[in-house]
């Protein structure tokens, strides 16, 4: 099936239903297509074979989704976040590429062969000229709908590549078409090169849910936009909630119209979905885990599993609020040990997910094995009543309010401050963050001082990168391959 079908599903039967934006100026479904198909004629003129977007979230961002899906064009949000070097980098390996791109960000982007860089307004213009058009798309479900980059422990940017099956088996697996009531709403502040943001699209789009997109997230304009246009569904990040929280009790607001809140992208800390669901009891809160590779979710906590293990008396029950949930139906989920062997009830291992939503395949290579299986390089355990529990990478890398960052990346800028001889980065359990950078450095001669090294960091790196643990050392733990011990040094600074 092909993504721009959903759309196609959704204008036919509903198309004066509002799709996209506020409710004074909002998009019906009929609207979006037409835009769609308008936007496709005008990408067709450019050539190109991928479409590249940079910029912030909006009503454009579904548009292009569909066009470039109506052409069977790749589709390549990118992270505007990235230092403006590595984003001309990335954009050029779009090649041959259309990038729509927000106006103001167009100067930080470096000229890349076969890159068209078109601004957002003109894109905009062209999809928004008067009378129909329609553009013919091919029956393509194999085809690259997305390509999205994500960092390994390189920290070098994979492409990671999600067909049209992979992302429209996810959407009518998990939703109901057109099962949303008049006055639903979904808030998506997640950014566009996040799986979830791709995801809320197309699942909003084939529900038949009004999308209103938060261009970017603070915890006051989240507030006031969910109370304002009446918003009823939400995906945030762990880090997300509990600065909402926080502007709630402030502001004494209780978002009576808000139903469900699913939260995923990191660990959530315990004593803040507790409080959420203190504060906001007539709102079923879900915890969705999945990955990139995966199209979105692949295990859910649900609402009577958050309220359960809340109010329950038992143990087992309680613990579960630190769990995923349990795998959708229409997967098959293991954890198998070192050897590939499959482990039992409260074994802990590596996860393992099968089924036809599941890509696990990039540009370079394809990660999943000849049977279907995919190794999701976390760790975990299933609970006796299939409740998985997810461990944290098997890998270093550092999930930070959602992001993963790279420790390689991090020590390579360390390494070149003067008086460091040696230095490994970590994550440390962080409430607010889920995990905080640390760093252990080893000077070479005279120590610097943690805020010359902090401010050193922060002129290479995006602030979120920059350490905020600093311990010194005489020297770092190596096994006899001179392979970095990382993990006794987190043990280590875990236990304070």
């Amino acid at each position: 099936m092909h993504t721009a079908l959903l759309l196609d599903m959704a204008a036919d039967a509903a198309p004066d239903r509002l799709a996209l934006g506020r409710r004074a100026e909002g998009l019906s479904f009929r609207e979006v297509r037409r835009r769609a198909h308008h936007g496709a004629a005008f990408l067709e003129q450019m050539g190109g074979t991928n479409v590249a977007f940079v910029g912030l979230n909006g009503p454009t961002l579904p548009v292009a989704i569909f066009a470039a899906g109506m052409l069977a064009r790749p589709f390549a949000p990118l992270n505007y976040r990235l230092p403006d070097a590595d984003l001309s980098k990335l954009l050029a390996r779009t090649a041959p590429a259309v990038a729509i791109v927000d106006d103001n960000m167009v100067p930080r982007l470096a000229a890349a062969e076969g890159v068209k860089v078109v601004s957002r307004s003109a894109f905009e213009a062209a999809c928004n000229v008067h009378g129909d058009c329609e553009a013919e798309f091919l029956d393509v479900d194999h085809d690259i709908a997305v390509l999205l980059f994500t960092s390994g422990t390189t920290g070098d940017p994979k492409a990671a590549i999600l067909r049209h099956a992979n992302l429209t088996s996810y959407v009518i697996s998990t939703v109901e078409f057109l099962g949303a009531e008049d006055d639903e709403a979904a808030l998506v502040s997640v950014p566009p090169y996040h799986i979830a943001g791709i995801s809320a699209v197309l699942t909003g789009v084939y529900g038949g849910r009004r999308i209103v997109h938060l261009e970017a997230f603070t915890p006051e304009a989240w507030v006031e936009t969910a109370a304002a246009e009446g918003i009823t569904h939400a995906m945030v990040v762990p880090t997300m909630l509990g600065r909402i929280l926080d502007v709630l009790a402030a502001r004494g607001e209780t978002l009576p119209a808000m139903r469900a809140i699913s939260y995923g992208g990191g660990r959530m800390p315990l004593p803040v979905i507790e409080r959420a669901l203190e504060m906001l009891p007539h709102v079923d809160f879900a915890n969705a885990y999945g990955l990139t590779e995966t199209s979105s979710t692949i295990s859910i906590l649900g609402p009577d599993d958050h309220r359960m293990a809340l109010y329950s008396d038992d143990e087992a029950v309680k613990k579960r609020l630190g769990s995923v949930g349990r795998p959708l139906p229409t997967l098959e989920l293991q954890i198998r040990g070192p050897h590939g062997e499959v482990l039992g009830p409260n074994q802990s291992g590596e996860i393992y997910v099968r089924g036809e939503q599941v890509s696990g395949e990039y540009t370079s290579k394809k990660a999943i094995g000849a049977d279907g299986w995919f190794a999701t390089n976390d760790g975990g355990y299933l609970d006796e009543e299939g409740y998985l529990f997810v461990e944290g990478r098997l890998d270093d890398v550092i999930v930070r309010g959602g992001e993963n960052m790279s420790p390689g990346e991090i020590e390579d800028v360390l390494r070149e401050h003067p008086a460091v001889a040696d230095v490994a980065v970590l994550g440390l359990p962080d409430n607010e963050w889920g995990e905080k950078v640390a760093a252990v450095v080893v000077a070479k001669d005279a120590r610097p001082s943690p805020e010359d090294l902090a401010a050193f960091a922060k002129a290479r790196l995006r602030s979120s990168k920059t350490p905020e643990v600093w311990e010194f050392r005489d020297a770092l733990p190596y096994n006899d391959t001179g392979k970095l011990l990382r993990r006794q040094l987190k043990a280590e600074l875990s236990r304070g």
